[in-house]
């Protein structure tokens, strides 16, 4: 008698589906509905969706016959004809289309639910004919996503030539009956040989109209349309554009022509070290091509730009700076707060609230009430910048400001005094967002703004 299987140890099986002319069932109609849909788009899969509500990028697509749409609730006669499906609902609603594929013997990817799942997507990298795709069983898909964009970073620019040149010499191997242990130290010299053609070729001098360069961008606050007309220009003339976490997608279609790779930072985490950027930075541009680094808020407030301007001087690498608005005062601006007013402050700090190490001594440095205190990437440490302050000798009833998601829709601030602002507590949308701490007399300005408008409003003197 055989043992028993332990299935909780159990491995997934790796497996590429060819869906061309298949049947599809995408059960859900919202954000992860349409990313999912604009994947299986590529595959040529026949797409149909069952949701009560849709989004407007679903509706468009089914009204231009890409897509077949169900606007209502699943039900079991849904599943008839399907090949996989894609559950991407409430739980409630992936479990049961879970327990109804089960019997028909159909996989389900439920999205971000993996009790109802019997397949799992993953983090996929294309380049150069080659697919790769990073799964953690359904585990942590954030860090799938992560691993993917490393990989992507590692891979070379020119593996369409190594795909090239693996296919030529595998139709070769067979004409020839080479067995498929003596192909892979084959196939790694011939590969070899590409650089070896190539080496000769890059030592000689770039001619001038060849040679690339770097254009520094500051995206601004976030809203595409506080980005500046020279900043808009270089990305309409941009090869690559790297960007940053906090860079408006909307900027994508100003740029149709380039290729753009996210290399964000936030909140002390990076998916990049900064070296690597440099470097990426140079090599792009020594091929000939004219590399966009965008940049949220202007690239020389704690945006790293120096560093990176330093590396491409040190490089020989011709670059330009198009300065942005800054964050630290566009978003009071936009919460109504003047980082100076007359009576009130006539000059204003900008600090970076990471580490206490860092801005702890500064503080000690000013004099307290004279001037507006700006934190940037202060969130988490707000309770411990009210209570220094506090025990620096500013007031506890100091007007005091969070601005969160300054121009995007998760924007929200909070106004109130010092003493109050380590309590804050920020919406759950607005916690995953860049925000940034305003601490002077300023803030009432704000308020005094607020009431003007609606007295304004309603007809009143």
């Amino acid at each position: 008698m055989s043992a028993p299987v332990d299935r909780s140890q159990s491995e997934l099986f790796p497996l590429f589906l060819k869906l061309d002319g298949k049947k599809v069932l995408v059960v859900g109609g919202g954000a992860v509905a349409t990313a999912k849909v604009g994947a299986l788009l590529a595959t040529g899969a026949e797409i149909a969706l069952v949701a009560p509500h849709v989004t407007n990028d679903i509706a468009a697509l089914a009204k231009a016959g890409k897509i077949a749409v169900a606007r209502r609730s699943f039900i079991e006669s849904d599943l008839e004809g399907v090949w996989v499906v894609i559950a991407a609902s409430t739980p409630e609603v992936n479990r049961s289309v879970a327990a109804a594929a089960a019997p028909r013997r159909l996989f389900v990817l439920a999205v971000d639910d993996k009790s109802a799942a019997s397949a799992f997507g993953a983090g996929v990298v294309r380049k150069g004919g080659v697919t790769l795709a990073v799964s953690t069983d359904g585990r942590a898909p954030a860090l799938a996503g992560l691993v993917r964009e490393g990989i992507e970073a590692l891979l070379p620019d020119d593996l369409a030539d190594w795909s090239a040149v693996a296919a030529r010499a595998r139709a070769a191997w067979k004409t020839s009956g080479v067995p498929m242990a003596a192909r892979r130290p084959l196939l790694l010299a011939a590969l070899n040989e590409i650089y070896a053609a190539r080496a000769s070729a890059e030592s000689a001098p770039v001619p001038p109209a060849r040679r690339g360069r770097v254009t520094l961008v500051g995206a601004g606050p976030g809203s595409a349309d506080l980005v500046t007309v020279r900043g808009k220009q270089r990305l309409a003339e941009a090869d690559l554009v790297l960007y940053d976490a906090l860079a408006s997608e909307e900027m994508k279609s100003w740029a149709p022509g380039a290729r753009w790779f996210f290399v964000g930072k936030r909140a002390c985490r990076q998916s990049i070290k900064q070296e690597i950027l440099n470097r990426l930075l140079v090599k792009y541009a020594r091929r000939g091509l004219h590399v966009v680094r965008l940049k949220c808020g202007d690239p020389f407030v704690f945006g790293r730009g120096g560093e990176e301007a330093l590396a491409l001087a040190e490089a020989g690498v011709p670059f330009e700076i198009v300065p942005g608005v800054s964050t630290a005062v566009a978003a009071p601006a936009l919460a109504g707060i003047p980082v100076t007013h007359r009576g009130l402050a006539s000059s204003f700090a900008v600090l970076t609230g990471h580490h206490e190490e860092v801005y702890g001594p500064l503080l000690d440095g000013f004099v307290p009430g004279t001037l507006t205190l700006v934190f940037m990437m202060g969130l988490g440490q707000r309770a411990r910048i009210a209570e220094r302050l506090v025990a620096r000798g500013w007031s506890a009833e100091m007007p005091a400001a969070v601005v969160v998601g300054a121009a995007t829709p998760q924007s929200w601030t909070w106004t109130g005094t010092l003493g109050a602002l380590g309590a804050v507590d920020l919406p759950e949308a607005a916690a995953r967002a860049p925000g940034l701490l305003v601490v002077g007399a300023v803030v009432a300005v704000a308020g005094e703004l607020a009431g003007l408008v609606s007295a304004s409003a309603a007809g009143k003197p």
